[in-house]
């Protein structure tokens, strides 16, 4: 039996304006995202939206202050996740990488909504407070160029997402070496739009602040399976470390997907901001498995034209 899968991406798939299409004519989104905007208000003292959706800042700008683009992409994500379910499209199991797993934990209803939001907003304050700026760079490698570029002299291995691309962390000052090792190689590269080193040794100054917080989080059992990305299983619990380790292990979600795939047969849904787990599935799942994969979001627009479509075309033929 096929089983639908929501995916939620973290950091580095965000950018401002993202989701606009969908806040300004998608009343169910719209109102599911004034509601975590309240709460980000009453915990934080700020709004999210007026930030997000500010005409002055462009799709282009770096979004990366943490106390912002942290909580964005959870509201993004949670929002999209009910807006699908209340359209009939309900999750089977909920798969999240690295912050994206905060999403997925409520969505599958391990911890509620408020408490995985302040979680979100907690955790950005410990990073901003503790921990020294850093990088991470996308590298359309396989990971044997880590170690034959000496890339691991300066960052880490932060996720690996399949064959062909994986992801290095260091603090900042170690951006133009890395990028001119890089470049000597002749290896393609991006750099992401994060302003820390998650994934690395570089964050650990905010474990024990966060971890002091994250005593007052209360989770139980999920009404749905959740699929833990950093240690490529199936959660039926919440660990109590959970919520720290998704971002700062390394994210292996190759090696989830394919835990996953051996299961079950899965319609892979991703909710993130830039649509950027389906196009890792496209690499990771063969053709002739014929999967479906939808994105919704997207830097290019059309995200009504998209949603529109999946919910049309729902549910898929069992024997598609």
């Amino acid at each position: 039996m096929r089983k639908t899968v929501f995916l939620f991406s973290g950091q580095g798939s965000q950018h401002f304006q993202m989701a606009r299409a969908l806040f300004e004519h998608d009343l169910r989104f719209r109102a599911e995202m004034s509601r975590l905007d309240t709460m980000v208000g009453d915990l934080a003292g700020h709004s999210v939206i007026a930030a997000l959706y500010d005409d002055a800042n462009e799709k282009s700008r770096p979004f990366d202050a943490l106390e912002l683009s942290h909580p964005a992409i959870f509201m993004v994500e949670y929002a999209l996740a009910q807006t699908l379910i209340a359209a009939g499209i309900r999750p089977d199991l909920c798969l999240g990488t690295s912050l994206g797993s905060f999403a997925a934990a409520a969505v599958a209803g391990f911890i509620d909504v408020e408490q995985a939001l302040a979680a979100v907003i907690q955790q950005a304050a410990a990073l901003e407070a503790c921990c020294e700026a850093g990088t991470m760079i996308a590298v359309l490698a396989d990971t044997a160029v880590f170690e034959r570029e000496r890339l691991h002299e300066l960052a880490e291995l932060a996720a690996i997402n399949f064959a062909a691309h994986f992801v290095v962390a260091a603090p900042r000052e170690r951006v133009a070496e890395l990028e001119g090792r890089l470049k000597a190689g002749q290896i393609a590269f991006q750099r992401l739009p994060v302003a820390f080193a998650f994934h690395s040794r570089w964050i650990d100054a905010a474990q024990a602040p966060f971890a002091s917080f994250a005593q007052s989080l209360r989770s139980g059992a999920g009404r749905l399976p959740l699929i833990c990305c950093d240690q490529a299983a199936v959660l039926q619990a919440l660990p109590g470390d959970f919520f720290w380790q998704v971002v700062r292990r390394p994210i292996r979600f190759g090696a989830a997907v394919a835990m996953l795939e051996r299961e079950h047969s899965g319609d892979y849904i991703d909710l993130g901001p830039s649509g950027t787990l389906a196009t890792f599935l496209r690499y990771l799942l063969p053709a002739e498995r014929k999967p479906a994969i939808h994105a919704v979001l997207s830097p290019f627009g059309n995200d009504q034209a998209r949603l529109a479509a999946l919910v049309a075309g729902w549910p898929r033929p069992a024997t598609g």
